[in-house]
């Protein structure tokens, strides 16, 4: 066996380096954990979330669906709640749609303007789309309402992410 001789300065260097690495390893880490787990995290749920709205029910008339939801936002998981309006067309086609205005974001309401029945109303500034959420000319929204992917499963509607029009 060889004899190495450590000098005092070699030993309080190698000591400050390792105590320093380990301090520091301590204090990097949990910050690269909060970066990268919830990206490593896998999610079970699909694009699609269950309504309450039994498909039979649907008719040509559109109503309002509110539907549930989880969101999870890194470690914070909270319950948020949206709407729908939704109905069935002629052949049988289920149409769901945005109840956001194009114009400023307000809630828009089914067949509640006396002097244009049939139509979606926007109280903020008499907004009007048509049942197909077309915005009627003249009227403030620049655009159509937004669709809703839509699918049936077991007799439930399920609604998907938004379609921009």
């Amino acid at each position: 066996m060889s004899k190495q001789n450590v000098t005092r300065r070699q030993f309080l260097n190698y000591t400050l380096t390792g105590v320093g690495g380990f301090m520091a390893a301590g204090m990097i880490m949990p910050m690269v954990r909060f970066a990268i787990d919830p990206v490593l995290k896998a999610e079970a749920s699909g694009d699609f979330v269950a309504t309450k709205m039994k498909v039979s029910e649907l008719t040509g008339e559109p109503v309002r669906v509110d539907y549930s939801f989880d969101q999870k936002d890194g470690w914070y998981e909270t319950s948020q709640t949206n709407t729908a309006w939704v109905y069935k067309t002629d052949d049988g086609k289920i149409v769901a749609l945005s109840p956001i205005c194009k114009h400023l974001g307000c809630t828009v309401a089914w067949n509640t303007d006396k002097e244009n029945p049939n139509q979606f109303f926007c109280p903020c500034h008499y907004g009007r789309y048509t049942k197909d959420g077309v915005n009627v000319k003249g009227t403030p929204p620049i655009a159509p309402l937004d669709l809703y992917a839509t699918k049936e499963k077991d007799g439930i509607l399920y609604l998907g992410q938004l379609i921009p029009q």
